[in-house]
């Protein structure tokens, strides 16, 4: 017998290259996340888009209001599928996924959350998208 997976929820923002439409973005997925997830699932799916979405500006758009950045959200059946992408000239996504940061670094964390907190996390080629799948 085969199991059909509905969607739940699904989103597609483009936001400006900005912390502060990251922060909008972020209090607004947080607020609609609370009816559909439980707490400790709602906080990951936060952190998650939120690192995401903020080393797109800092790092792929380097805060350039005039660029865009494009998150989309789906939650099919038990997973949560969450892209970001940057217009960014991208990053060696590889040379950067075993790193770790030291205790006084202020950046450099980003890899390590998402490995943390999503169960599996995939870059293109270019390293300027990424797509993480949450299991709830």
């Amino acid at each position: 017998m085969s199991r059909t997976s509905f969607i739940l929820c699904e989103l597609r923002v483009a936001l400006p290259a900005t912390l502060q439409a990251v922060e909008e973005f972020s209090v607004e997925f947080q607020r609609r996340s609370r009816a559909l997830l439980d707490k400790a699932n709602c906080f990951a799916a936060e952190l998650l888009v939120r690192e995401a979405l903020t080393n797109a500006v800092l790092h792929g758009s380097h805060g350039d209001p005039g660029k865009q950045v494009r998150c989309s959200l789906r939650l099919k059946g038990r997973c949560l599928l969450i892209a970001v992408e940057d217009q960014g000239a991208g990053f060696d996504w590889r040379a950067a996924w075993n790193r770790k940061a030291e205790f006084p670094d202020d950046s450099g964390r980003g890899i390590e959350i998402l490995r943390k907190y999503a169960d599996r996390v995939r870059f293109n080629q270019r390293g300027n998208v990424v797509a993480m799948i949450k299991r709830i």
